[in-house]
């Protein structure tokens, strides 16, 4: 009998590492999160409860449907691009070339540098004057784009550098999924003719299918995430069409110490991000006809 209390004193104590940093870094939060969603709350007075305030706020707030509305415009140009730039350098990449772990590691190199970093390389390739973009389009007489100042273009342009950064992750995973499909599969297909495209159409993509679903899902959670590059390239603007959804967060809760409804806001991304993965799942794992 006490060996087994010693063997559960054992086990109990080699899980509490986890279970303390859950409590006090996910729990904890998450439930303070939930009692603020009721409460208004500056930081530094008590808090005031306001019951369902925060969400008559919310629907009644123009800059909270214009972050919706950039963080949607950045995700329709985000997730395809990613998926397809992806999927194109993972086939590339899982050809016989010379240099592939190479040219494996180089696409996967910016995902491990910081995002700060990143941005503030975007920004020189992205300026108006002296940006090299900028440069290469007047060298070859066409005009200069205002990457970065025009409300059309702010937000497409941090698309490409978010695309960009993330696509070396995706591009493994991807590699991954294309080391899984089985070579009697194209053999059978060799057999019967068919051509390099018939073979990617009726082979590769239907076994890429899980793989298709995870990068949408990452995409999209990523892309609802979006934050340093918005905060650091035009700081939510111009006429704020780059202001996304946690950079409007942040500035609730930071700039103008409303924690309530910061978190109201929270909770609610939170339910839409849960809500369209689930639409994404249901619309890429539905059998064709």
């Amino acid at each position: 009998m006490t060996r087994i209390k010693h063997k559960n004193l054992v086990a109990y104590g080699l899980v509490a590492p986890y279970w303390i940093h859950f409590s006090i870094f996910m729990a904890y939060p998450l439930i303070f999160s939930l009692i603020l969603v009721f409460h208004k709350w500056d930081v530094y007075t008590p808090m005031q409860f306001v019951g369902l305030r925060n969400f008559v706020r919310l629907f009644q707030d123009d800059l909270f449907l214009q972050s919706l509305l950039n963080t949607l415009l950045f995700l329709l140009i985000h997730i395809p691009l990613q998926i397809v730039a992806a999927l194109l350098f993972s086939v590339l990449l899982n050809e016989k070339i010379r240099a592939r772990g190479f040219f494996r590691a180089a696409y996967f190199m910016p995902v491990v540098i910081s995002g700060v970093v990143i941005s503030l390389l975007w920004q020189q390739l992205y300026s108006q004057e002296n940006g090299v973009l900028n440069l290469l389009l007047a060298h070859i007489g066409l005009p200069k784009i205002p990457w970065l100042i025009s409300p059309e273009w702010a937000m497409p342009s941090i698309a490409i550098m978010a695309t960009w950064k993330n696509v070396g992750l995706y591009i493994v995973l991807f590699l991954a999924g294309l080391q899984t499909i089985p070579s009697y599969l194209y053999e059978a297909a060799d057999i019967d003719g068919a051509s390099v495209w018939q073979k990617f159409r009726s082979i590769t993509l239907p076994m890429l299918n899980p793989t298709v679903l995870l990068v949408m899902i990452l995409s999209t959670i990523g892309g609802f995430s979006l934050f340093i590059e918005p905060y650091m390239l035009t700081g939510g603007g111009p006429m704020n069409r780059t202001l996304s959804a946690m950079l409007y967060i942040y500035k609730q809760a930071f700039y103008f110490n409303r924690m309530g409804y910061a978190a109201t806001l929270g909770f609610f991304f939170a339910l839409l991000i849960l809500s369209v993965v689930l639409v994404q799942r249901k619309i890429i794992e539905q059998e064709p006809e």
